[in-house]
């Protein structure tokens, strides 16, 4: 039986490798430019819906026509049920799943693993499935939007929690990620503050492209507890869970800012999630073991995509 340490070095080798094929993806984006472009109207199926719409003619929804963007915690893979043959590895059982079943939305859902800012304007490479950009779901005839973007950008959170885990494999209670950021001149947290600007122009974006619907921006939720920590289920050095978390509500702050100032309804999922962090008995997040009948490592549950469903329904009633 291995040893804690090398427990450790084992799950931080399955988990890192899948950190940073997302932190390749999503890297050091170039300046996003949201500016409508002439473009043809979504293709359609041969129900006569949009493409990526597996419910066919969106005329027959009472509700509209829905159009969920975002990256993997909108996709939220393996919740419970994910294509394998999707690159984007969209859950049947997503938030947007769940508040288009109630609400009695056609939904579009366009959402995709690894995706960054810059997707919503440029193709997307997930695996070896190219994917257009999600802004071409949108037209005049959307009625409602969501979004949840930010935490690819730059990389952020991936590089954040490989630097962290890696650190982490030393002695827990002096290795310390915060000290190497500090020297770097603390990125994450300077990276955190531009993607309030990002989350403002994506906003934006999606009101020229979809001028008649409802945008709702959902941020992420909190991932760390305040205080204390469970090393089983997130192996980093426990003085490092503070700064996780302040990482954490620095982007979700962001998204939330962003999303306001871009003229955005905003649900605060971070303040909803209190409570329902990774070590919480009732956790919102996946611990570093990917489970799955459950969740991706370090990705939503069914529980946060049913909570955050509530909160979006709750805003748009």
């Amino acid at each position: 039986m291995p040893t804690p340490r090398t427990a450790r070095a084992l799950l931080v080798g399955v988990v890192v490798p899948a950190l940073l094929l997302l932190a390749s993806c999503a890297g050091d984006d170039p300046p996003l430019d949201t500016t409508p472009t002439p473009r043809p109207s979504p293709p359609a199926d041969a129900s006569g819906g949009a493409a990526g719409d597996p419910s066919g003619d969106a005329s027959e929804a009472a509700a509209g026509t829905y159009v969920a963007l975002g990256d993997s915690f909108v996709a939220a893979p393996l919740v419970p049920d994910t294509d394998p043959d999707d690159g984007c590895q969209r859950s049947d059982g997503n938030y947007p799943h769940l508040v288009a079943a109630e609400a009695g939305y056609e939904l579009v859902d366009v959402s995709c693993i690894a995706a960054s800012s810059t997707s919503m304007v440029g193709a997307q490479v997930s695996g070896e499935t190219q994917s257009l950009p999600q802004f071409d779901a949108l037209d005049a005839d959307v009625d409602l939007v969501t979004v949840t973007i930010g935490g690819n950008d730059f990389g952020l959170f991936s590089q954040l929690l490989v630097a962290c885990l890696q650190a982490g494999q030393g002695d827990q209670r002096g290795a310390s990620c915060q000290q190497a950021q500090a020297g770097n001149g603390d990125r994450p947290l300077e990276q955190a503050a531009k993607i309030r600007a990002r989350v403002e122009a994506v906003t934006r974006g999606i009101r020229d492209r979809a001028p008649n619907a409802r945008v709702v921006v959902a941020n992420y939720p909190q991932l760390l507890p305040d205080r204390g920590s469970c090393p089983d289920l997130v192996p980093i050095a426990a003085r490092d869970y503070p700064y996780v978390v302040r990482v954490n509500k620095a982007l979700s702050d962001a998204v939330r800012l962003g999303g306001r100032a871009g003229g955005a309804e905003v649900v605060d999922v971070f303040k909803a999630s209190k409570g329902h962090d990774i070590c919480a008995d009732e956790p919102w997040v996946n611990g570093i073991q990917t489970d799955p009948e459950r969740a991706l490592a370090l990705h939503p549950f069914a529980e946060g995509q049913r909570a955050v469903a509530d909160l979006v329904l709750a805003a748009i009633s």
